[in-house]
């Protein structure tokens, strides 16, 4: 029977099919799906990329939670459903850093993704046949919720893919005009999607090719065959052989019956075959031999896990003297040991730490309170003792601190340094970063890291009270290229009128921009005010900051400027506030706090938003000084 190519959106056929599909659902949100996008993908390459089409809400890249490393898909959030609509169709598979990204409706429901129903399966694929062309052939059968050619880690095609309709009735309609049909140069299948769960289970019970290993040299195919023919009809049998044609020792025998099958396997596996005792099984790819075993391995670290939790003891600290029987006889006191191990290096010497294993938890814990920092007699290092913890677990809490850590004092604000220790961690620490287009971030006063307590000698941080602030939060001024205008710091507070040029002579209450820009004009021909025609504090020359302060006029400025232009802002609104007295304080600490530039500017341009943090930022302040 000849085969005919499949009918494209171009060919006469589609408006047809195209006016018999139903018509599109409106999707209930505005949020898209974004995949096929490379590690180096950020939420800034995204928002510049999709904010063409309409405002965007928010943006998220996923991400690993140890690794932080993307997962290669991000969720892009819109005002509108319309604006959503017109992304989806312009911009999928727009190429996004040299890779076509791949969009699609983000389905909340779980139990829509995972019901299959309007899903099939495509396989025997042309390798240059990619998502669009995959959408473009299949489009003609209905309303396409997603659609996704397999790619492997190079971004080349697997020769397979996905296409799920709206409706179970597009998905039978596509499989029966595009099943064994040519699409590109090679015939297709076209199936309903099976889950993965589905598949195995039907492999565990209609398999029929065996897998016979340590066979020996001198077996043929004619005796392998024979010795397996004897349990029911052999479709094949062939033993490997390599170049010079020797036996590799394995070959495969395929059944008719899945039972003859399993007769064989268990008549021949562990009988003697020539000289060698055969191995018989069920034939498996490289894939699933791969995934059997690092499903067992697993297994085997969780119940080491279980069985050791509680009773297994880390210490190290060990000096060169302290051996085995040593740690024994100190141990020994608090109960029975069930093992001990000191670690050494391929030389025979010690590491400097080791492992106690007790036999109940109770005998362990004691151990631990009375051991640990206890230094033994001859020796000079007092013992680290403390219960054995995996290397998972250590590596997930690392991981948790490191995030932590980046949400406290990460911007560039006056007095950061270092994290503290028993410092109050961030609102938002360990969660997903999300990209907040200005005006658009969620409420919330993170602790500014320079108000957390550093603990004094002996004393836990929490027992030390909030430092008092700086009586006036003042912005550090940036030095010319001469220095004429970093004679000090000024005032947040201190703001020019709404149209006065930087470089024009300022009383003392102007900003440290336009201070600095008429002091660095009076220096080597007035050209001190800054290079490339911008005034001492980073704005250009005779152009007044906006009514609204934008991401786009911000990024005229060095990222070291952009806060002190913020500052000025911020420190002008919170003055105009039922608070006007701490605002030298309330702006340090928004400054200080670590957030994106983003959610600055979202302050700048809500009132409400500035006030609530205010508020909360008032709050903080209260309870420093009670605490004092």
């Amino acid at each position: 029977m000849a085969t005919t190519a499949v009918p494209t959106p171009t060919t006469a056929a589609a408006p047809a099919a195209a006016a018999g599909s139903p018509a599109p659902k409106p999707h209930p949100s505005a949020s898209l799906y974004v995949g096929e996008l490379n590690g180096d993908v950020t939420e800034g390459v995204i928002f510049e990329i999709f904010n063409q089409v309409g405002p965007v809400a928010s943006i998220r890249v996923c991400r690993d939670t140890l690794t932080r490393r993307s997962l290669g898909y991000a969720y892009v959030n819109f005002h509108s459903v319309v604006d959503a609509e017109r992304a989806l169709d312009t911009l999928n598979n727009t190429p996004i850093k040299g890779r076509p990204c791949r969009i699609m409706w983000s389905q909340r429901d779980p139990s829509v993704r995972k019901s299959g129903v309007g899903n099939i399966f495509i396989k025997n694929l042309d390798l240059s046949i990619g998502h669009k062309e995959l959408h473009d052939t299949f489009s003609t059968f209905g309303n396409i919720l997603s659609c996704e050619v397999a790619l492997d880690d190079k971004g080349e095609s697997r020769g397979y893919g996905f296409v799920h309709f709206e409706t179970a009735e597009s998905a039978d309609t596509a499989i029966q005009m595009v099943n064994d049909m040519l699409l590109g140069s090679k015939k297709v299948f076209v199936g309903h999607f099976r889950p993965k769960k589905e598949r195995e289970q039907e492999k565990e019970t209609s398999w029929t090719n065996i897998y016979v290993k340590d066979l020996d040299t001198e077996v043929s195919d004619a005796q392998l065959k024979d010795m397996f023919a004897k349990y029911g009809p052999v479709s094949s049998a062939v033993v490997m052989r390599d170049e010079k044609g020797a036996s590799r020792g394995f070959g495969f025998v395929n059944l008719e019956h899945h039972e003859d099958a399993l007769k064989a396997v268990e008549a021949i596996n562990g009988t003697t075959v020539g000289a060698k005792k055969v191995w018989a099984g069920r034939a498996q790819k490289k894939a699933e031999r791969e995934a059997e075993l690092r499903k067992k391995f697993e297994q085997i670290k969780l119940d080491r896990m279980t069985k050791y939790q509680g009773i297994n003891l880390y210490v190290k600290n060990l000096e060169d003297e302290v051996n085995e029987e040593r740690l024994r006889k100190e141990f020994g006191l608090f109960g029975e040991i069930k093992s001990i191990k000191i670690m050494q290096d391929e030389k025979a010497v010690t590491r400097g730490f080791g492992f106690v294993c007790f036999t109940t938890p109770e005998e362990a814990q004691r151990a631990v309170t009375e051991m640990n920092g206890r230094i033994l007699t001859g020796c000079t290092k007092p013992l680290y003792v403390a219960l054995h913890e995996p290397k998972e677990m250590r590596r997930h809490k690392l991981a948790a601190r490191h995030a932590a850590g980046r949400g406290i004092g990460q911007g560039k604000g006056q007095g950061a340094r270092p994290g503290i220790g028993g410092g109050v961690p961030p609102m938002y620490a360990g969660a997903p970063p999300v990209y907040y287009p200005p005006g658009a971030a969620p409420q919330g006063f993170v602790y500014p890291q320079q108000m957390l307590p550093r603990a004094a000698p002996g004393q836990r941080a929490w027992q030390q009270p909030y430092p008092q602030m700086p009586a006036n939060y003042m912005m550090p001024m940036q030095r010319g290229a001469g220095g004429a205008g970093a004679a000090g710091a000024a005032p947040v507070g201190a703001v020019p009128p709404a149209g006065a040029a930087p470089n024009s002579a300022s009383p003392a209450g102007a900003t440290p921009a336009a201070r600095g820009g008429a002091q660095g004009g009076q220096g080597r021909g007035g050209a001190q005010g800054g290079r490339g025609g911008r005034a001492q504090g980073g704005q250009p020359r005779g152009a007044a900051a906006p009514a609204e302060l934008t991401l786009q006029y911000l990024g005229q400025f060095p990222p070291e400027q952009q806060k002190m232009v913020l500052g000025e802002r911020i420190y002008r609104l919170v003055e105009k506030s039922a608070h006007g007295a701490l605002a030298g304080k309330i702006t340090g600490m928004f400054l200080d706090s670590g957030w994106p530039v983003e959610e600055l500017i979202g302050l700048t341009q809500s009132e409400d938003k500035l006030n609530a943090k205010i508020e909360e930022a008032v709050q903080v302040l209260q309870r420093a000084t009670t605490a004092q």
